[in-house]
């Protein structure tokens, strides 16, 4: 006798899975680096707008 195992669906939910632990991954590492990143991003316009009125002056 045969006996049928239904895996049809074994595929997608494996596929979920993955993505919801890239997900996770994803959001962790945001939720550490955005602020650094954020930061850096501020420092640099501070930076520029220093130099442009710097160069205007000159």
């Amino acid at each position: 006798m045969k006996t049928f195992y239904a895996e049809s669906g074994q595929g997608l939910v494996e596929y979920a899975f993955i993505l919801v632990l890239v997900a996770i991954v994803v959001y962790a590492a945001l939720s550490l680096l955005g602020p650094t990143v954020g930061n850096m991003f501020t420092d640099v316009n501070t930076e520029l707008e220093a130099l442009t009125s710097f160069l205007q002056v000159v």
